[in-house]
C-alpha cells in the first residue's frame, strides 16, 4: 500500500524557516517525480515545487523562488521542502504527491497518492 506522510508544519513568525518532510512507504521516491503543493482556505490547491527522478527542480509558484528549495534523501525515502524567509501569504496546508513518472507536471490532477497534509501558519 502506497502512503505519503507529510510532517514538519507548525506556527512560525514572518521571516522564519521550516522544513517539511514527505515520507513515503510502499513507494520508492528515488525513481519518480515528487511535488509539493499547498492550499489555503477558499483557494485552489497550487503547485509549489517538484523534484524529478534526476533531481531537477521545477518551480510552479513564482512567489517562492529564492526562498524555498526541494531535496530528496533516497536512504530515508523522503522528500523535503526547505522554506526560508516565510511570509504570512505562505500560510496553507502543504501536501506532497507523485506523478508516478520520472518527470514533473504543471497539472495538479497528474499527481497521485496525496498525503493528509501538514499545516503551516506564518504569523506574528
Amino acid at each position: 500500500q502506497v502512503q505519503f506522510v507529510e510532517s514538519g508544519g507548525g506556527l512560525v513568525q514572518p521571516g522564519g524557516s521550516l522544513t517539511l518532510s514527505c515520507a513515503a512507504s510502499g513507494f520508492t521516491v528515488h525513481y519518480y517525480a515528487i511535488g509539493w503543493f499547498r492550499q489555503s482556505p477558499g483557494k485552489e490547491r497550487e503547485g509549489v515545487l517538484c523534484i524529478s527522478s534526476t533531481d531537477g527542480s521545477t518551480y510552479y509558484a513564482d512567489s517562492v523562488k529564492g526562498r524555498f528549495t526541494i531535496s530528496r534523501d533516497n536512504a530515508k525515502n523522503t522528500v523535503y521542502l526547505q522554506m526560508n524567509s516565510l511570509k504570512p501569504e505562505d500560510t496553507a496546508v502543504y501536501y506532497c504527491a507523485t506523478t508516478r513518472r520520472g518527470y514533473c507536471s504543471a497539472v495538479t490532477r497528474s499527481y497521485d497518492y496525496w498525503g493528509q497534509g501538514t499545516q503551516v501558519t506564518v504569523s506574528s
